[in-house]
């Protein structure tokens, strides 16, 4: 049902995070019903008017404290199980990322994004680098690195259809990572207030079949294979041989 609500998931590990979406639904959602259906039949029950009055229950007794005792365990052993749920995510998006195929560098700044491909040598700061304002072009099905910094204020590099979020902070070089599952143009959202005109700072991640990719790659460097990356990660030339 939520996946209704949410944008269409693109990536590997969106579907973690829907998860855990539905984890928090589910259970918040039965409690609220819970907590609302007792809340009218109490206001119908005790109404003004009616003989039948409330007492005052002080609460010294067992059998009193259980009410309270054990609906507050049942709260905190399912927000243990939220937590858990969480937890699993997290592992798998912070701490267990695959060997990078590609690696794209995210520069930050009021009012856009910068983004710099180190091309076929692989390092950053040479002559082939490549850059491109407000746009990102990554193969399908290949793990994207990314390293991010920001050159002013506190930005958030979001991409809704990756369930990609991640906040970059001056002074550091925060690294992230996403692998699509789907070609096709994403959007790049700010969720950081970072200025006047956050609402401008807006991108789009491209992301290209095999062939339309090495169409791309041969575009801005010729001479050169495609060069992409196995998952035991050592360098390989590709030649649109996935996705």
């Amino acid at each position: 049902m939520i996946e209704n609500w949410l944008p269409l998931n693109a990536s590997t590990f969106g579907g973690d995070v829907d998860g855990v979406f539905r984890l928090i639904l589910y259970v918040v959602g039965a409690w609220f019903i819970l907590a609302e259906v007792l809340l009218l039949f109490f206001v119908i029950r005790y109404r003004r008017g009616r003989r039948e009055r409330a007492v005052y229950v002080r609460g010294e007794t067992a059998s009193q404290l259980a009410w309270i005792l054990v609906p507050g365990l049942i709260v905190l052993l399912l927000d243990l199980g939220i937590d858990a749920g969480g937890a699993r995510a997290w592992v798998k998006i912070k701490e267990q990322s695959p060997a990078a195929a590609i690696t794209a560098r995210v520069t930050a700044e009021r009012f856009a994004w910068l983004f710099t491909y180190p091309g076929p040598d692989g390092q950053f700061g040479t002559k082939d680098d490549l850059w491109e304002v407000g746009t990102l072009h990554v193969p399908v099905g290949r793990a994207v690195e990314l390293e991010m910094i920001s050159m002013d204020v506190i930005h958030s590099f979001a991409v809704p259809n990756f369930r990609l979020r991640q906040d970059i902070l001056p002074g550091r070089t925060i690294k992230a990572w996403f692998e699509a599952t789907k070609p096709g143009s994403y959007e790049i959202e700010c969720t950081e207030l970072c200025g006047t005109d956050h609402y401008k700072m807006q991108g789009v991640i491209v992301v290209l079949g095999a062939k339309d990719y090495e169409h791309w790659w041969q575009e801005h460097w010729p001479a050169a294979p495609v060069i992409s990356q196995n998952r035991a990660g050592r360098p390989a030339a590709t030649r649109g041989s996935d996705g």
